[in-house]
């Protein structure tokens, strides 16, 4: 099984959908592509999110006794009982729309954090013994062309040997539900970790956090998203980031 034909059962592998011999066939591929391990895992963990998220939001008990008395006492139909009931169905309206809205930025903001998590990790696993590259080079012009048909772009690949940040190399990675490429820097004896990947249309953010020791920086230009990840220093990390930006 190649790993078009995996990315493309996925998800009915995650949820059992698959027959005997298909499932057994993925559990085997999932096993020896490390790319196709990493799907599954983010798969297996953006499902768990989604068990314990509850959307469901039900109306006030208060408002829905309203409008059951509302609608026996005037059951013979009045303009003015009326009147009264579409008012609180229009305030059930508003306050439906006004939960919808906390749901999506709620999810938006879940989401963000769900790829924040998975940027750590596959942080965390490219510095384990033989995970850090698939090229190991630090020429530019051998880095970006090794991409060429394992992925379906052609990041733009960057090196600042005068400012302290070497190129050491890339990989192919998975985030966010797709294959991505990584490209990794050195700064001193720091590991720095570049995720590219097309930016929806019209997308764009930038922001810096630090989680869990590590500092991260995301933007989106040029129509790619940029995740930069190490546990250098914040300042020495955004000195990077602006020089990615301007090349």
């Amino acid at each position: 099984m190649d790993c078009k034909r995996a990315q493309s059962l996925l998800d009915g592998y995650v949820d059992d959908e698959l027959d005997v011999a298909t499932h057994l066939d993925m559990e085997q591929h999932v096993q020896d592509c490390p790319v196709c391990g990493r799907a599954r895992r983010a798969r297996m963990q953006l499902r768990q999110a989604i068990g314990k998220a509850d959307l469901y939001v039900k109306s006030p008990a208060r408002l829905q006794s309203q409008i059951e008395m509302a609608l026996r006492r005037d059951a013979g139909g009045n303009a003015g009982a009326w009147r009264r009931v579409l008012a609180m169905a229009a305030c059930m309206v508003l306050a439906a729309g006004v939960t919808l809205l906390v749901v999506q930025q709620t999810s938006r903001s879940s989401t963000r954090d769900q790829l924040v998590q998975e940027v750590i990790g596959d942080h965390v696993r490219s510095l384990m013994a033989g995970h850090l590259a698939d090229v190991i080079s630090t020429d530019q012009h051998t880095v970006k062309p090794w991409f060429a048909g394992k992925i379906d772009f052609a990041p733009s690949v960057k090196d600042f040997p005068a400012e302290g940040f070497n190129l050491a190399g890339g990989r192919l990675d998975y985030l966010n539900g797709r294959p991505v490429a990584a490209l990794v820097y050195h700064r001193n004896k720091h590991v720095i970790n570049l995720f590219i990947w097309p930016a929806e249309s019209g997308e764009k953010s930038s922001a810096m956090l630090n989680q869990q020791g590590y500092n991260i920086e995301h933007w989106s230009a040029g129509g790619m998203n940029y995740w930069l990840i190490s546990d250098l220093n914040g300042k020495e990390l955004a000195e990077l980031g602006m020089l990615l930006r301007k090349s």
